[in-house]
């Protein structure tokens, strides 16, 4: 009789093996680029590139103050989250109902890919007069905006959940809201978080969209006041500013991906 193999699970200690080698080469590479920087702007003295060591010591002046902290980086960083998280709770739900009945999926799936098509700064000002310029505005612009790669990953993993676990679950009793919890929801997990991750993104550049036309603090609305007034230096440190929030906001859905999806990569690595 043929042993049955299972598949065997990242242990704790591998999982934290593999995130220190992932930060150490991502750490390695950006010191790389960040001296090579250094050494050609130091050299040539472009003006429009400042050297890393100036944009490091104005964002130290000017962004990590109390003032700049309070005012511009909390605030931008709040409406990512808020409304990333907005269009979570409203995608990952919806998209989980249209993937499980196809009656519904027949009437909301052609109008998902025609409000898809529409790009999102183009209906910024309809947000604008309905929610004026405040901060209610940009937490549902952002969120409108990254709602449907979400809501189609979601579409996407439910749907393509195998037949053979559905009937299995079938024979062994499980249905309803344990089946969803059970079965489908643990199958279309990678899906999910891939959707979740490319909203992200999406989220930091509606948001810098939003503070550029209608807001007065912001990184975004900092980096454009910037640019108008020729101020090249502040410009640079609002922009790095962005990148590393994003690069922060990345790492910690990379590391709770990670976590959530252990039994997947186990899985594939004994499949192969």
């Amino acid at each position: 009789m043929a042993q049955v193999r299972t598949p065997r699970r990242t242990t704790a200690k591998e999982f934290g093996q593999g995130i220190a080698r992932w930060v150490l080469e991502s750490v390695a590479l950006i010191v790389v680029l960040v001296a090579l920087w250094q050494v050609l702007t130091s050299v040539f003295h472009p003006l429009y590139f400042p050297t890393p060591v100036a944009i490091w010591g104005q964002i130290a002046r000017a962004w990590f103050t109390p003032l700049g902290f309070t005012a511009d980086i909390l605030p931008s960083f709040e409406r990512v989250t808020l409304g990333w998280l907005l269009a979570a709770v409203i995608g990952v739900p919806l998209g989980v109902a249209v993937g499980r009945s196809r009656s519904f999926a027949e009437y909301v799936t052609p109008l998902v890919h025609y409000a898809r098509a529409v790009p999102p700064p183009v209906i910024l000002p309809i947000f604008m007069i309905f929610f004026g310029v405040g901060n209610a505005m940009k937490v549902v612009f952002i969120a409108v905006g990254v709602l449907w790669p979400i809501l189609l990953n979601v579409i996407k993993g439910v749907e393509s959940v195998e037949t053979v676990q559905l009937d299995t679950a079938t024979v062994y009793g499980i249905g309803g809201s344990r089946r969803l919890l059970h079965v489908v929801l643990p199958a279309a997990m990678p899906d999910i978080l891939a959707g979740l991750r490319i909203s992200l993104a999406l989220a930091f550049v509606l948001m810098v969209i939003s503070e550029m036309i209608a807001a007065s603090g912001g990184i975004g609305y900092q980096i454009l006041q910037s640019q108008a007034q020729f101020d090249i230096l502040n410009m640079w440190a609002g922009i790095v500013v962005l990148a590393v929030g994003g690069v922060v906001f990345n790492a910690v859905l990379t590391t709770i991906e990670g976590r959530v999806l252990r039994w997947h990569r186990g899985q594939r690595r004994e499949a192969l």
